[in-house]
């Protein structure tokens, strides 16, 4: 059963200009490989991200959602897209909306976060927002993107990036000249947010998990509100983390975070949830790109 409320935001920029999407080289999954400039510096040097970009059929002008992958990183085995993004991606081309998905670990040499304890991560929300900011931006100079009609998407650790690239305390954000339509977060990690104080810089749609043992439902209720900009929580009674995904519910023991450290978490899929989860997506993100 659906609990909802009210309100939140995104913000962002980054002004440079790089190739047109059809001049770049197609990857796996018919998918085009890209290269997005991230706000963050190694070495003094503007960090550049591994993308894909899934554009909608017949459709050359369009929206654009950005897709953020969790701790585990968004490529397989075979260093392809993961089932989720591609998933994602058929969904939000379905409806008539390039998809951008973004690789914030390959790049930085990372495989996965998930069985690294909070507070010794190298890759952290710091660099996630730069990471939101920096493609925001990019995507707005993209001849392909209709102007404006810009939305974030992201799961767990890129679901709480969602919530940084778009608070208003960071000065970054406060600061970025572009601002996303809707952010959307399934089963974020709220717990920093909460501490800093969130200021929504646009509308916002939170999914959550009331059995979620790892990132819990009760931070991220707290930061709904009426608005404007509305932020609007939706949860699901007897859902884990991953409520969204199609694997049956499992114990991982080697995540060394979530509510009890060292106990592990569970993560697995909620029919119920799944479905009515998708169904608020598309139909959020409807109205945030009408006319």
């Amino acid at each position: 059963m659906a609990i909802s409320r009210w309100g939140m935001a995104v913000l962002i920029s980054f002004f440079t200009l790089f190739p047109a999407f059809g001049q770049l080289q197609p990857a796996a999954g018919g998918a085009q490989r890209v290269q997005v400039p991230s706000q963050d510096r190694v070495g003094g040097q503007t960090l550049m991200l591994d993308g894909w970009w899934y554009a909608a059929p017949d459709r050359p002008v369009a929206p654009v959602v950005l897709m953020l992958h969790g701790c585990g990183g968004m490529l397989n085995a075979r260093g392809e897209p993961n089932l989720r993004t591609k998933e994602y991606a058929a969904l939000l081309n379905a409806q008539g909306w390039h998809a951008l998905a973004l690789d914030s670990l390959t790049p930085r040499g990372e495989k996965e976060l998930c069985t690294q304890r909070i507070g010794t991560r190298r890759t952290t929300q710091n660099e996630r927002r730069f990471d939101v900011l920096g493609a925001v931006a990019w995507l707005a100079e993209q001849p392909a993107i209709e102007p404006g009609r810009v939305a974030l998407l992201g799961w767990s650790h890129g679901g709480s990036a969602v919530l940084a690239a778009t608070n208003l305390n960071h000065p970054d954000v406060a600061r970025a000249a572009v601002r996303p339509r809707l952010a959307v977060a399934f089963y974020p990690g709220c717990e920093a947010d909460v501490r800093r104080g969130y200021r929504a810089s646009t509308e916002a749609l939170l999914m959550l998990g009331l059995a979620d043992d790892w990132t819990p439902a009760a931070p991220c209720q707290t930061l709904a509100t009426d608005g404007p900009p509305r932020v609007t929580v939706l949860a699901w009674e007897g859902a884990y983390h991953g409520f969204d995904g199609t694997a049956p519910v499992r114990h991982r023991a080697d995540v060394p975070n979530g509510v009890q450290p060292g106990r592990g978490v569970h993560l697995g899929r909620h029919p119920e949830a799944r479905h009515a989860s998708q169904q608020a997506l598309v139909g959020a993100l409807q109205r945030a790109f009408a006319p």
